[in-house]
C-alpha cells in the first residue's frame, strides 16, 4: 500500500517546514540575545510607535512564521525591560539557565493536561518528584512534603491562606467567612509583599483583615509587636488564623525572625507559612542557609522558581506538609472529569488550578542538567557579586542602609546629596545599567538586587559608574 503523503497545513506544516522555521527561529533567537546583551537594558518605547506597528496586524491576510517571529522578536528586542542583561540589577525576575528554555519547548509540542493523573501520569509524576525534592531543600522527608507547581507566588500564597482558613473552621469550605464568630485575620510583616491585601480580597474575608506588623527597624518583623497585635485582636474577639513570615522582603532582602514567628503561631494555634519565594533559594548557599534557619518548622512554604532557580515565567512552588487537607480545601468533584485512580492524585483535587501547563518540567529540566552542585554555584556567584558591589559602592561614597544575607543591596548617597528616585531614573534612562527606587524602613533608597547569572565584575563597574554620573549631574 503507498503510504499517504502527509498534507502540510498552517496548523501544522511538514516535518522538513518545522525543522527549517525552527533552525531559523533558534538563530534569530541567539542572535536577539547576543544584540540585547550589548545593547541598552531599557530601551526607550513610545507608545504611540508601538501601537500604530500592531496596527498592521489586521489578522485577515496571513503571514509566513518566520516572517512573523521576526517581527514580534523585533518589537520584544526594543519594547522591554531586558531582564537577559548582564547589568540587570532589577527586581527578582531574573536570567533565565537555558535548560528552562528547553522545558517549555517540550512541554509546548507535547502539550499534557494536568488536571488529572491519568491523563499525564509522566508530566505529574515528574512534577511530584520536583515538588519531593525541594521539599527536601527546606528540610523536610518526602513522606511530610505536598504541594504543587502555581502560576507564581502569589498563587501559593493564596493557597497557605485557604488551607489555614480551612483547619482553622472547617465549615469555612461551604460557608466562606461566615462561618467564623469573628474576623479572621491574617499576619504579616509591613515590609512584606502586599499581594496579601489580594489575597484576603479573593478570599472572602476582606483585606481589613489583613495585620501590617509593624518591623523592627532594620526591615524585619517585629515579634514583640506580633505578638501584641495576636493578643489584642484574640480579646476583641476576632479569631488569628494565619501568620505569614518572609524570607527575603521585596524591598531589602530580609529575612523574618523565622524562630520567634513559629513559636508566636504555636502557641496560639495559627498556622505557620514562609513566603521564601525568592529568599528560599539561598538555602542552597551555606552561608545564606543559615538566617533561613527555621524555615523547616513552618506549616506551609513558597517558593519561585521563575526567580532565584532562573527558570522561564512562571513558576510558584507550594509546599505543606498535609496533603488531606491540601484535599479537603480543594476538593470538588464533576461527572465530566474521569474517575479518579489509586495510581495518584489529581492534581485538580489539590490545587487551585484546573486545567494547567506542564510548569514543572523547567525547573525538572535545570535540577536535572545543573544539579545542585550548579545551583550553589549559580547562588554563590550572586551573592558574591553583591558583595563586590557593596564594595565598590562604599568606595564610591554610598552608604548600605540594609544588612540581607542575601543578594539586595539597599544603599544612599553618604553625603545626601543623590535623591534616590532621580538616580534611578537617570540609570535607567542612560540604558547601560537597570536598577530601582524603594523604600526602607520610610526611607527613600536606591535598591539594586543581582539577578542575572551574566552579571560579572565589569558589570558591577558600569553600575557603579552610572550612579556617581547621576550623582554628579545631581551635585554640580
Amino acid at each position: 500500500m503507498t503510504q499517504e503523503k502527509k498534507v502540510s497545513t498552517p496548523q501544522w506544516p511538514s516535518r522538513a517546514e518545522r525543522l527549517e522555521v525552527q533552525q531559523e527561529l533558534n538563530t534569530a533567537l541567539a542572535d536577539a540575545i547576543d544584540a540585547v546583551q550589548a545593547g541598552s537594558v531599557a530601551p526607550p518605547c513610545d507608545p504611540e510607535t508601538l501601537r500604530e506597528s500592531l496596527q498592521q496586524y489586521d489578522f485577515k491576510q496571513p503571514i509566513g512564521m518566520l516572517e512573523a517571529s521576526g517581527q514580534v522578536i523585533d518589537l520584544l528586542k526594543s519594547g522591554m525591560v531586558h531582564m537577559m542583561h548582564p547589568a540587570h540589577f532589577g527586581l527578582f525576575n531574573p536570567s533565565v539557565a537555558f535548560p528552562g528554555l528547553l522545558a517549555d519547548q517540550i512541554a509546548a509540542h507535547f502539550n499534557p493536561q494536568l488536571a488529572v493523573w491519568s491523563h499525564a501520569p509522566a508530566a505529574v509524576e515528574i512534577e511530584r518528584h520536583t515538588i519531593n525534592a525541594i521539599g527536601g531543600l527546606v528540610g523536610w522527608s518526602s513522606e511530610e512534603t505536598a504541594g504543587h507547581f502555581t502560576s507564581g507566588g502569589a498563587e501559593a500564597n493564596y493557597s497557605a491562606v485557604l488551607m489555614a482558613l480551612t483547619k482553622a473552621c472547617p465549615e469555612y469550605s461551604e460557608s466562606g467567612a461566615t462561618a467564623y464568630a469573628g474576623t479572621p485575620c491574617l499576619y504579616v510583616s509591613a515590609e512584606s509583599h502586599l499581594a496579601w491585601l489580594k489575597i484576603a480580597h479573593q478570599a472572602g474575608i476582606g483585606r481589613g483583615a489583613v495585620r501590617l506588623v509593624p518591623t523592627d527597624g532594620a526591615g524585619r518583623l517585629d515579634a514583640q509587636a506580633l505578638e501584641t497585635l495576636v493578643k489584642d485582636d484574640i480579646r476583641a474577639g476576632d479569631v488569628p488564623v494565619f501568620v505569614g513570615a518572609t524570607a527575603g522582603t521585596t524591598n531589602a532582602g530580609m529575612i523574618d525572625p523565622l524562630h520567634d514567628c513559629h513559636a508566636i503561631s504555636r502557641a496560639n494555634n495559627i498556622w505557620f507559612h514562609v513566603d521564601a519565594a525568592w529568599g528560599g533559594a539561598g538555602l542552597l548557599n551555606s552561608e545564606a542557609a543559615r538566617h533561613l534557619k527555621g524555615i523547616e518548622e513552618a506549616d506551609s512554604v513558597t517558593l519561585d522558581a521563575h526567580k532565584w532557580f532562573a527558570v522561564p515565567m512562571g513558576a510558584g512552588i507550594f509546599l505543606c506538609h498535609d496533603e488531606n487537607l491540601l484535599g479537603e480545601t480543594f476538593r470538588v468533584a464533576a461527572s465530566y472529569m474521569p474517575e479518579s485512580t489509586e495510581d495518584g492524585v489529581d492534581p485538580y483535587t489539590h490545587s487551585l488550578q484546573w486545567s494547567r501547563r506542564f510548569i514543572g518540567l523547567k525547573l525538572f529540566m535545570s535540577l536535572a542538567c545543573m544539579g545542585w552542585d550548579g545551583y550553589r554555584e549559580h547562588i554563590g556567584h550572586a551573592l558574591e557579586m553583591a558583595q563586590r558591589l557593596k564594595a565598590e559602592l562604599r568606595e564610591s561614597g554610598w552608604r548600605i542602609v540594609n544588612d540581607s544575607p542575601l543578594a539586595v543591596i539597599c544603599f544612599v548617597d553618604d553625603q545626601g546629596q543623590a535623591e534616590p528616585v532621580r538616580t534611578a531614573a537617570d540609570v535607567v534612562n542612560w540604558g547601560k545599567a537597570w536598577l530601582s527606587s524603594a523604600k526602607f524602613e520610610g526611607q527613600s533608597v536606591l535598591r539594586a538586587c543581582v539577578t542575572s547569572h551574566f552579571t560579572r565584575e565589569e558589570h558591577v563597574g558600569i553600575l557603579v559608574d552610572e550612579l556617581n554620573r547621576s550623582r554628579a549631574a545631581q551635585c554640580p
